[in-house]
C-alpha cells in the first residue's frame, strides 16, 4: 500500500492507527496523584480505531487477571477530525472499507468495512464526545457504552456520528438518557478537548497508546496492537509483586462478566483453542444458550434473553 495520510488506514502489522504531523514530547510528566490502585493505565483510544478493537481480547484478559492491580483511564484521541484536515490530502471514506476487512482477518476480530460505503462517518469526534458524556454519569457504564458503539460501527455498520445511534447505545447500557443528551451538548466537548490537549502534550501519535504509570510517576509505554504478554510485562515491571487472579473459565462466567464475546476473545479468556472456541460458541447458540450476530468477517455471541 502506498504511503498516505489517512489515520484510519492503520499499519496492520504494528497495530497502529497513526495521525500525521504529531511530535513526541517525552519531557511531559504524567499525573499519578489520582491513582487508587498500584498502577494506572492511561489509554488513548478512539471509538473507530480498528487496532483498538483488535486489542479488546488482551485488555479484557488483563482486567480479569490483574484487575486488583491497575485501573484504566480512558482518553479519547481524536483519530478523525473530518475528511478535510491535513490540507485535504487525507484519502476518502471508501478507501477505508477494504482496509477494515483486511484488519478484521489479521486480528481475527469481526469488522464489516461496508459502513464506509453505505453510510460513512464524517468524523470520530461525535462518538468521542458521547463517551465523555457517558463517563460523566458512570465510568463503568461508559466502558460498556464504548463497547456498544464499537459493536455498532464495526459489526452492525451503524454510523455512530448519528445521535439516534448514540442515544440508543446510552439507553441499552442503562444511562439516564436526558442527562446524557444534556452532557453531550454541554461539558462533554470541554472534557474531550482536555483529552486532545493531553494527547498533544504527551506526543501521542496514534492508537492504541497505553501509558502504564505507578504512584511515583515511573512509566511503561505500549504502542499499537501487541500480544497479551507485552501488556502483562509492562504492568509487572511497575508492580512486580502483583498476584495473578484466578478466575472462572467457564462460558457462563465469562458471559456474565462480558455480555458479548467474539471467538478470538473467548480463546484469549478461556484458553480454549481457537478452532474449538468457535465450535463451542456455535453449539451453545444452536442449543439456545447464546445468540449469534454474523458479519461477513466473523461473528459475535451474547447470552440469549429469556
Amino acid at each position: 500500500m502506498k504511503e498516505q495520510n489517512n489515520p484510519l488506514l492503520c499499519d496492520i502489522q504494528t497495530g497502529i492507527c497513526e495521525m500525521p504531523q504529531v511530535k513526541s514530547n517525552e519531557a511531559v510528566q504524567l499525573n499519578s496523584e489520582t491513582i487508587s490502585k498500584p498502577v494506572k493505565v492511561i489509554y488513548f483510544t478512539d471509538p473507530i480505531c480498528s487496532s483498538c478493537w483488535g486489542i479488546e481480547p488482551q485488555l479484557r484478559k488483563l482486567k480479569l487477571e490483574y484487575g486488583d492491580t491497575f485501573e484504566i483511564d480512558y482518553r479519547m484521541g481524536g483519530l478523525l477530525p473530518n475528511w478535510n484536515y491535513n490540507n485535504g490530502t487525507i484519502s476518502k471514506p471508501s478507501d477505508v472499507a477494504e482496509h477494515w476487512d483486511d484488519v478484521s482477518v489479521y486480528y481475527d476480530m469481526p469488522i464489516d468495512g461496508d459502513v464506509w460505503l453505505e453510510d460513512p462517518l464524517v468524523s470520530s469526534y461525535p462518538p468521542s464526545m458521547a463517551f465523555k458524556a457517558a463517563e460523566m454519569q458512570d465510568k463503568e457504564k461508559a466502558i460498556s457504552f464504548l463497547r456498544e458503539i464499537r459493536e455498532m460501527v464495526f459489526l452492525q455498520k451503524k454510523n455512530i456520528t448519528r445521535r439516534e445511534h448514540l442515544e440508543l447505545a446510552a439507553q441499552r447500557i442503562g444511562l439516564d438518557l436526558d442527562q446524557f443528551k444534556y452532557d453531550y451538548i454541554g461539558k462533554a466537548k470541554e472534557l474531550f478537548n482536555q483529552d486532545l490537549e493531553l494527547a498533544k502534550e504527551l506526543g501521542v501519535r496514534g492508537f492504541p497508546s497505553l501509558f502504564f504509570v505507578d504512584e511515583t510517576g515511573n512509566k511503561e509505554f505500549v504502542y499499537g496492537s501487541q500480544p497479551y504478554s507485552v501488556y502483562e510485562k509492562a504492568l509487572l515491571t511497575l508492580a512486580p509483586t502483583a498476584k495473578k487472579l484466578e478466575y472462572d473459565l467457564s462460558w457462563e462466567a465469562l458471559f456474565d462478566k462480558y455480555p458479548t464475546i467474539t471467538a478470538k476473545e473467548f480463546t484469549e479468556l478461556s484458553g480454549t483453542p481457537r478452532n474449538k472456541s468457535e465450535q463451542l460458541l456455535n453449539e451453545l447458540a444452536e442449543k439456545g444458550k447464546l445468540e449469534k450476530w454474523v458479519t461477513k468477517n466473523g461473528s459475535i455471541w451474547k447470552l440469549k434473553m429469556k
